[in-house]
């Protein structure tokens, strides 16, 4: 019976260390097998959708970026308390993201602007008649005609005219020595219109003439008084068909002292720049301005804002800056439309990549780091340039925001902001 006893207690004992040696293979082949399916087959995920996953690099079909390695083995995340993990998804983010700061600087900014070509209101001049009487001969034949200075505009016949010759002539014959009588007849007749080389003819010829020519002492394109006006801005517009014939005709009448014709300078315009509420606070007179025609753009010049309209036109939201310049060698005709890329800067002003701050729409947010993790924060953004947002308010100098916002959401429409 004892020698049963031993026989079995042996058989028990081998039995046990049989199966502790093949739960330990079994365990090890496990391991082993774990070990090479971690090492051999990586996985690679979309940051924004993680729902994509693949076994070879590329890019996610939703949203184009670079798929990355996905993290099979879990991380450590230090200083995170039960309270943070029990906190609402829509106001606390738990994140080891990388981080970023405000950075102050003054930044070179290029506000776009469109306009149009103006005429120089400061080079509009007129055409008056200096007596009363009947176009005789009217030179003037079509709107826009060319005129340059010493022109013939038109010859008027006026008996004021001719009786004034008479007198100074009279004088002439028969009071020679008369000299104070003389002048003041000479001078009259300078004041009704006569030039200097008519006067000097009318002595020279000793004859009259009932007709005195009106000369052009000014050059530029001609228009009609009365026809041309200007708009609350300054500028010249036409309330007349250009194609229509002149309304001053030989044998008319005119007034002493009625403007006949208005000339404009072709060479001195001005560009008209339309600049819009989100950027009026940064052009200034001064700013350095490259002006390009739509319909010419090998003509572009460089030029600077020389006067901000201080009022808004009419019907319109736009804020007019004017740029003065010589069109004599440019010739851009009047009424082009033009863009305008006026350079300016920012004193002193807050800076984040534009990545740190996601759009909600009617909000932006930036995500300030807190206590392990981030919390979402509505700020108020300015321009953009060159990869950089301008910060206006809701974040400060000391704040430390996540690096790139979009990582820290799979959709924007649920966070909740503070303010």
């Amino acid at each position: 019976m004892f020698n049963n006893y031993k026989k079995y207690s042996f058989m028990s004992v081998v039995a046990i260390l049989v199966m502790v040696v093949a739960s330990s293979c079994k365990q090890k082949e496990t391991e082993t097998h774990n070990h090479e399916t971690t090492e051999t087959k990586q996985l690679y995920t979309c940051p924004m959708h993680p729902q994509i996953i693949r076994d070879k690099p590329g890019q996610c079909p939703i949203c184009g970026m670079d798929l990355v390695k996905k993290e099979t083995a879990a991380q450590k995340i230090n200083d995170i308390q039960l309270e943070d993990l029990l906190k609402p998804v829509n106001e606390f983010v738990i994140s080891s993201l990388p981080v970023t700061t405000i950075k102050k600087a003054e930044e070179t900014i290029t506000i776009e602007a469109i306009g149009s070509v103006q005429n120089d209101t400061h080079e509009v001049a007129s055409i008056s008649a200096w007596i009363s009487g009947r176009i005789e001969k009217l030179y003037v034949r079509y709107r826009y005609q060319m005129i340059m200075p010493g022109d013939k505009i038109m010859d008027i016949y006026s008996p004021e005219i001719s009786t004034a010759q008479q007198n100074l002539l009279f004088l002439l014959k028969n009071d020679a020595a008369n000299t104070s009588l003389i002048n003041a007849a000479k001078q009259k007749l300078l004041l009704l219109g006569m030039s200097n080389s008519q006067l000097q003819q009318l002595i020279k010829t000793r004859k009259a003439s009932f007709t005195i020519t009106v000369y052009s002492r000014v050059m530029g394109h001609i228009h009609e008084a009365g026809q041309e006006t200007m708009n609350a801005s300054g500028d010249m517009i036409s309330s007349a068909v250009t194609t229509a014939p002149l309304a001053i005709r030989e044998g008319m009448y005119v007034q002493q002292g009625q403007k006949v014709f208005a000339l404009t300078n072709p060479n001195k315009a001005w560009a008209v720049l339309n600049i819009f509420p989100e950027n009026q606070h940064l052009v200034k007179v001064g700013n350095p301005v490259k002006i390009t025609p739509e319909a010419m753009p090998h003509k572009a010049f460089a030029a600077k804002i020389n006067f901000i309209e201080p009022f808004f036109r009419q019907g319109s939201k736009t804020l007019t800056a004017r740029v003065y310049f010589n069109n004599g060698s440019l010739d851009i005709p009047i009424g082009s439309p033009v863009r305008a890329n006026i350079f300016g800067s920012t004193a002193n002003a807050n800076w984040l990549p534009q990545e740190a701050v996601v759009s909600l729409g009617m909000n932006n947010v930036a995500f300030v780091k807190s206590n392990g993790g981030f919390v979402a924060k509505k700020v108020i953004t300015g321009i953009k340039q060159n990869g950089l947002v301008q910060v206006v308010s809701g974040l400060t100098v000391k704040d430390t925001v996540a690096a790139n916002a979009q990582y820290l959401t799979d959709s924007e429409s649920f966070i909740k902001a503070n303010q």
